[in-house]
């Protein structure tokens, strides 16, 4: 461990139960240990935070006996938010323990980097690299202007403040965009998915086309979350991080378009998949499409349809509740009490 991971686990250790009331919300303390299922922060008890050091042994260490797995609160962090990059890691310690983050240390002149070929996977992933965590930021301010307020695990969305906008015919400008990782199962970045945004965060940016993407797309999509048997795909990140607001733990995948969709990957330990489709005939085809394929590969398929023209439009139209409703009887009954998020 470098000496800057040293010192910020030592400093969040100081501090280990604020630390898990924080990122752990889902566990409660019990003794000197903090309960949780996961480092996802799902509901459980599997995993176990020490929060006082003893003679032996220092606290902010834990343990998750269901798999063997132990770390520290970096570790947790970088767990609970979805994180992948050390450097953003770093980032929201520091924020949350309020320490000033470290200006950038004078360097030689870097070496003249190649462009990457406009729209290439290697462009897609020097976009995301240059991104950075929506945490603060207006992509934060846009999602919750659309209700959407669960954002824990979503390290696969990042936040670029001058992203380049360009119309076939027409000037190079920059706006805000909330970039989406897109991965293959494997995890490994193919493309990324661009939603331009306006530049207090309120809605999309007014432009012809405010969502593109680029990369090597065909069976990719974005992942929320870790697909175990079970998981939802559907068209759309605002849909799907809609649909996780009452279904936290379950596995998201939002596809690019309708054709996307119907094209996606599944992954090898998957048994039942929740197809989540729009009021439109574009849904329509690629939900008959996924059927098909899921079917043919053993696994069960089923339909999530909404009350409106989307899961989004429900949340913010009819409320939390309705939503939670609408989907509960939909649910397979043994998911209901896996995944439903019951309270608000």
């Amino acid at each position: 461990m470098s000496g800057i991971a040293q010192n910020l686990s030592r400093r969040l250790a100081d501090r280990a139960e604020a630390v898990c009331r924080h990122y752990l919300s889902n566990g409660r303390r019990e003794g000197r240990y903090w309960l949780v299922g996961d480092i996802r922060n799902t509901p459980g008890r599997s995993l176990f935070v020490r929060l006082q050091a003893s003679a032996k042994r220092p606290a902010g260490k834990w343990t998750d006996a269901a798999t063997g797995e132990h770390g520290d609160l970096l570790d947790v962090i970088r767990g609970s938010l979805g994180l992948i990059d050390f450097a953003d890691v770093a980032n929201e310690a520091r924020t949350f323990l309020s320490l000033p983050h470290p200006e950038p240390e004078p360097t030689a002149p870097p070496r003249r980097v190649l462009p990457a070929p406009s729209g290439s996977v290697e462009a897609a992933r020097r976009l995301f690299a240059m991104s950075r965590p929506i945490t603060g930021t207006i992509v934060e301010t846009y999602l919750r202007r659309r209700c959407i307020t669960f954002l824990h695990g979503t390290g696969n969305l990042r936040f670029h403040p001058r992203c380049y906008y360009k119309r076939d015919d027409g000037p190079t400008k920059e706006w805000p965009a909330m970039i989406a990782a897109v991965t293959d199962l494997t995890g490994r970045i193919t493309g990324v998915h661009r939603t331009w945004l306006a530049l207090d965060g309120s809605a999309k940016a007014p432009v012809d086309t405010p969502r593109k993407a680029m990369g090597d797309l065909l069976g990719s999509a974005v992942r929320i979350g870790v697909p175990e048997n079970v998981m939802a795909a559907g068209e759309g990140i605002e849909t799907m991080l809609s649909l996780r607001q009452v279904l936290p733990d379950m596995a998201m995948t939002p596809a690019l378009s309708a054709a996307h969709l119907a094209a996606i990957l599944f992954p090898p330990a998957l048994r039942r998949l929740y197809i989540v489709r729009d009021n439109d005939p574009a849904g329509d085809a690629a939900r008959d499409t996924l059927i098909e394929r899921a079917n043919a590969e053993g696994i069960e398929a089923i339909c999530l349809s909404p009350a409106l023209g989307d899961f989004n439009e429900d949340l913010q139209r009819l409320g939390m509740d309705v939503l939670r409703t609408g989907v509960r009887v939909q649910l397979a009954p043994e998911d209901v009490a896996r995944f439903l998020r019951l309270n608000p």
